[in-house]
């Protein structure tokens, strides 16, 4: 069995329309029969333009948002049939990291305190000295200074907020990091600095990952494999390569055309 699978997952929202004399009730399919797997290990791209549902697909594996049918297996376990109390504690196990990393960080904690707090999620026992240490060797593991742990997300740049975002993320000691659009936001020289220390990160720590983005060029450089989404459904899937270099779906096509390149040289 694969380490996550998604079996004909369904969300589904209801959008009111109409006057208040002949109300309408629209079905909006924000992710339609989308069944995937991801193997231990691996970085999956979900690749698609704004509106095609990756997020909320995204949000659904989280359990942050209920399915409307279907299933999600992690490592053998059906999240969609938890509790809300069992989802909590099983969340441990998979994290996510948003786009923008300064409305996901709290501006009145430091970032020790940030921390510290998603670290005593794992461990709540944790003495004051090891939860120091901890804090320093993820730090360091984000590819940032210890030094700055007590300054408050406001005194960072874009991409070291993204660092600590990526701490947090990693200090419950998951095994699947969703991230979300997580370098859209970033100028490109630090997109490239994320994207290289989520490589490093999946091999250093074992991680399984699902990376999303609106880019396939991005998605390339991070994914083993790509999964297309279109209007709510995967329209491609397959390896990163094949992806890139035989696309199948007309969708896929656009979005490869979309790719900026680099004028030819005049001789």
């Amino acid at each position: 069995m694969s380490y996550l699978e998604l079996r004909h997952l369904q969300t589904h929202f209801t959008q009111s329309s109409g006057s208040f004399f002949s109300p309408k009730k629209n079905i909006i399919r924000a992710v339609d029969d989308v069944s995937l797997s991801i193997e231990k290990g691996e970085i999956l791209g979900l690749v698609g333009e704004s509106g095609c549902g990756k997020s909320t697909l995204s949000r659904t594996i989280m359990q942050l948002i209920p399915a409307t049918a279907g299933e999600v297996i992690l490592d053998g376990e059906s999240l969609t049939q938890l509790s809300h109390d069992q989802v909590r504690r099983r969340r441990l196990d998979f994290q996510m990291v948003f786009q923008d990393p300064y409305a996901s960080l709290n501006p009145r904690m430091t970032i020790f305190s940030t921390l510290e707090e998603a670290l005593r999620q794992r461990h709540p026992q944790l003495t004051k000295e090891a939860t120091y240490e901890k804090i320093i060797a993820l730090m360091e593991t984000v590819g940032l200074d210890p030094a700055v742990m007590k300054k408050y997300p406001h005194e960072f740049s874009g991409g070291q907020r993204q660092r600590i975002a990526i701490a947090r993320a990693l200090a419950p000691e998951p095994k699947l990091i969703i991230a979300d659009e997580p370098v859209s936001a970033l100028d490109v020289s630090i997109q490239s600095q994320i994207l290289n220390l989520l490589r490093s990160l999946r091999e250093q720590l074992q991680l399984t990952m699902i990376f999303i983005s609106h880019d396939l060029g991005v998605v390339r450089y991070i994914a083993d494999r790509i999964a297309v989404m279109y209007q709510g459904k995967i329209v491609e899937y397959g390896e990163a390569e094949t992806v890139f270099h035989h696309p199948q779906h007309d969708y896929t096509k656009r979005l490869l055309a979309s790719i900026p390149q680099l004028p030819s040289a005049v001789a």
